[in-house]
């Protein structure tokens, strides 16, 4: 890679930033999933390798400004995973898997308290960019940890997996027949929710003081 960057390297690769390489990043992701849904050993190296060139990339761009290398991205997750692993490199007791994500949870908001990531919030940390669907899977994977209540929860619930994914399907069939993405109606109602959960969550930490 810092041959490539090189005077003597690759005009393309020489003419990248941060922001220019960001959804490459994405689309490498993506890549494995499908080659690890359609079980490819052989193409699961190969976009594992992609995959681990943005890493690579990434860390040069960083070096060469001073920031941070691959190396010391490679401690970090190192001393990431020791810390938030007693239960493995320490002499922490869990009883099950609900304890490990408790105290994962705990851990983390200890680790990023006093900082500017910190997350005062149960729902704090859920990607930005995420796609809506998932991005509303992990808004209510959060709320149902932190035990607040979801707002708006349909009364009547589709009987079989096979019902859901055909009603999900309409409503996208129904989104675009008027011309709307159904992309961005979800992400609205999603900063809608995550509105009112967070106004429920302050107000159970306001009965609390």
């Amino acid at each position: 890679m810092a041959k490539l960057r090189s005077p003597q390297g690759c005009p393309w690769d020489r003419e990248q930033d941060h922001k220019t390489l960001r959804y490459h990043a994405v689309e490498e992701v993506y890549e494995l999933i499908d080659a690890i849904e359609a079980g490819d050993d052989q193409e699961m190296a190969e976009e594992l390798g992609d995959l681990l060139l943005q890493v690579v990339f990434h860390c040069q761009l960083a070096g060469e400004r001073g920031a941070f290398d691959f190396q010391q991205v490679a401690r970090r997750i190192t001393d990431k995973l020791v810390r938030r692993h007693p239960h493995v490199f320490a002499n922490l007791k869990v009883k099950d898997i609900d304890e490990v994500w408790a105290n994962w949870e705990k851990i983390k908001t200890a680790e990023k308290h006093g900082t500017r990531h910190a997350r005062p919030s149960a729902l704090d940390g859920i990607p930005k960019h995420l796609p809506a669907l998932l991005k509303a899977e992990k808004l209510l994977k959060k709320a149902g940890k932190a035990k607040l209540a979801v707002p708006g929860a349909p009364r009547q619930k589709p009987r079989t997996k096979t019902a859901l994914a055909g009603e999900l399907f309409e409503l996208v069939r129904t989104a675009q027949g008027r011309g709307w993405s159904a992309e961005e109606l979800l992400r609205g109602e999603i900063k809608k929710q995550e509105r009112a959960l967070r106004h429920l969550e302050q107000e159970r930490m306001n009965k609390v003081k």
